[in-house]
């Protein structure tokens, strides 16, 4: 192995050995603790751990690194004390996520880091996000996520790279290519020689470096991204290494042709490195071994002190309440009387360009929101008032965007995603799920990202651009929905769900863009999250409905002669209960109504609860109403018998008559 020290002094070449070393000494620990039973899991990164080192080590302290299981030397290059580290991995309360989340699944604003999820490639759109705000702050700063080889196949990766291309993102996408996905080989995973050659089709540089020479992964790493700083750019850096043990330890390595053991073994870092610097003179073997006792004592006094933490016991009020980060909504009135008369899409357009008014650090993004306004127009003429900074159009890359919009908020910006339709959040739906909706929960990052969902039908758009998806992400911990029936409640929800730190889906129905009006304040406000309105007030039943169901529910009850009683959910997480069981108890019969379809639709949550919490006061069985459990279809006379609607005014009748 060819070290070239280049203009390196000997302390540096020592500090590179100490924080090569150390990782090692632990990972040495925890396969002896493994073996003991008293750890219960461990990735391992022996043999990669120069790159790790070498690359966190050309970074500044404040740079963001988005790291993977196998790069504890990121961790401990970066000084995060080993005995936090420990509780993490043992799940102690000490830990970064106070036991509820594994090894490196953690993120942690002190040291720059943002641990990984499960989902592979999800978090290389963060990074994207993170270098956005580095470009918008004119800070001269990368930063750098790892990708192993296998996950290079993952969707998220094509994604993130392409996006960080047009928009000239200084990130370096680290790919560790140990040959193995798992126990999958490489050449079951792609059929390019090599992944540099994937640089040139996203038109960026790429590099590779051998992964097991600290010098040259180091050298490297300091020329790009000194050169990355000054000049705005994305890299494709390539370390080849080998994973000499298996993916987990309980997966074992017997996949793996034995040959190549004794040939990566041979190309060991820490051992050629050690045996260069005794060469050169700057070590000999007293001092490697008074390095290895530091190194080694100071693990052992918090290993023991980890191990004599107690167990974390459960407190239920602390698991619910850092579901969300906190926040102590201010309601804010409009500064005048002044009103008149508003569409949705109107009252929607109003408030978000108040609400980028208001907040300097916002950014909106999605597809053909700038020159074009987005679809719906909502954003007409937003990039002459903003620019074209702050009003991003973006590929059609809508993981890639909710994953930027993240980072972003890791670097204290509030992102606003739009989805061209509420269909096309499938594409992304990991990184709400997974990323926003448990970010908090899991290492207390308030995840700011608003996005905006244009829904339903009633359009004859068929299929595709129709669906009613706010069940799919009703049964998710940490996300927000709002979902507002005219344009008063609009603006002021939508204000709101930008100011609230939280990940919120704000669904728009986008029949109802421009068939409904009413008076809307021309000034910027506020209404409360959470809470629901009563839409039309009557003794006779309770319709509890939102979006579209509120019109469906005035029209009907009208067009009978029923004098029901209509709630507006506005929210649907969280749902005002209160409002909900004053309703029941106030006439003793409920129908909840919705467009999405029947089966497994928000309407069964809150049916189940009405007659769990409201059975005495209840003089009929809770009844519901939905939409045919088939996909929209696009004619006319299809999509009319689809709706809820069609069979509105039997259930009313049936209701009313009991």
């Amino acid at each position: 192995m060819n070290f070239n020290r280049k203009q390196l002094s000997n302390d540096q070449l020592l500090t590179l050995y100490k924080n090569i070393l150390y990782p090692r000494i632990i990972e040495d620990k925890m396969l002896i603790l493994l073996r003991q039973g008293k750890i219960g899991k461990w990735f391992s990164g022996i043999g990669q751990e120069a790159i790790s080192v070498g690359v966190t080590m050309a970074l500044l302290e404040d740079e963001y690194i988005l790291p993977l299981h196998r790069n504890l030397g990121v961790f401990t290059t970066r000084k995060v004390p080993f005995k936090k580290l420990f509780a993490q991995w043992q799940g102690k309360k000490s830990g970064f996520t106070k036991g509820r989340d594994r090894s490196f699944h953690f993120g942690t604003n002190d040291y720059h880091i943002v641990g990984m999820i499960s989902h592979l490639g999800a978090m290389l759109g963060v990074a994207n996000g993170i270098s956005l705000a580095h470009l918008l702050n004119k800070e001269k700063k990368i930063s750098v996520v790892f990708s192993g080889d296998g996950g290079t196949s993952e969707g998220d990766f094509h994604e993130a790279m392409n996006v960080a291309a047009v928009w000239s993102l200084p990130v370096i996408f680290l790919i560790e290519n140990n040959g193995y996905g798992l126990s999958t080989p490489s050449n079951e995973q792609f059929r390019c020689e090599q992944f540099i050659d994937k640089g040139i089709g996203y038109g960026m540089e790429a590099y590779q470096v051998d992964g097991n020479n600290i010098l040259e992964v180091y050298n490297k790493a300091v020329e790009l991204t000194e050169s990355m700083r000054n000049a705005p750019r994305p890299i494709l850096l390539e370390c080849m290494t080998f994973r000499m043990r298996g993916h987990e330890e309980a997966s074992g390595t017997k996949y793996v042709p034995p040959h190549l053991f004794e040939e990566w073994k041979q190309k060991d870092p820490i051992d050629n490195f050690q045996q260069y610097l005794v060469n050169e003179g700057i070590l000999n073997e007293q001092s490697i071994e008074q390095i290895y006792d530091e190194l080694k004592q100071g693990m052992d006094d918090d290993l023991a002190e980890v191990f004599a933490e107690p167990e974390v016991i459960a407190d239920e009020q602390e698991e619910l309440n850092d579901v969300y980060a906190e926040y102590s909504q201010e309601i804010i009135a409009p500064a005048t009387s002044a009103m008149s008369d508003k569409r949705l899409v109107d009252a929607i357009s109003d408030g978000l360009k108040q609400s980028m008014e208001r907040h300097s650090n916002t950014v909106l993004m999605g597809q053909d929101v700038a020159e074009y306004g987005g679809v719906f127009k909502i954003s007409d003429n937003f990039y002459k008032l903003f620019g074209k900074e702050r009003v991003r159009n973006t590929p059609i890359t809508e993981s890639s965007i909710l994953g930027a919009g993240y980072g972003l908020a890791i670097k204290k910006y509030k992102a606003i995603v739009e989805m061209q339709f509420a269909d096309f959040v499938t594409c992304g739906f990991n990184q709400i799920v997974n990323n926003l909706a448990k970010s908090h929960y899991r290492w207390a990052q308030a995840a700011d990202v608003v996005v905006r969902m244009p829904t339903g039908a009633g359009v004859g758009a068929g299929p595709f651009h129709s669906q009613s998806t706010e069940a799919w992400f009703f049964h998710v911990p940490g996300l927000k929905i709002i979902y507002p029936s005219n344009p008063y409640d609009a603006k002021g929800l939508l204000c709101a769900a930008i100011n609230d730190p939280n990940p919120v889906m704000f669904f728009e129905h986008k029949g109802l863009y421009r068939s409904i009006e009413g008076q809307v304040p021309d000034d910027y406000y506020t209404l409360e999250i959470g809470k629901a309105s009563i839409a039309a007030s009557g003794n006779d039943l309770t319709i509890i409905t939102y979006g579209w169901g509120v019109q469906w529910a005035k029209e009907v009850s009208s067009q009978l002669n029923i004098e029901a009683e209509i709630v507006d959910l506005r929210t649907l997480l969280p749902w005002d209960k209160e409002a909900v069981k004053a309703a029941v108890e106030k006439t003793g019969k409920a129908l909840v109504l919705h467009e999405d379809t029947m089966t497994g639709g928000i309407g069964a949550e809150i049916a189940a609860w009405i007659s769990e919490h409201c059975f005495k006061s209840l003089d009929a069985p809770v009844k519901r109403v939905a939409s045919l459990d088939t996909p929209v279809p696009l004619a006319k006379d299809l999509e009319d018998h689809f709706l809820a609607k069609n069979r509105l005014k039997d259930a009313l009748q049936e209701l009313n008559e009991w």
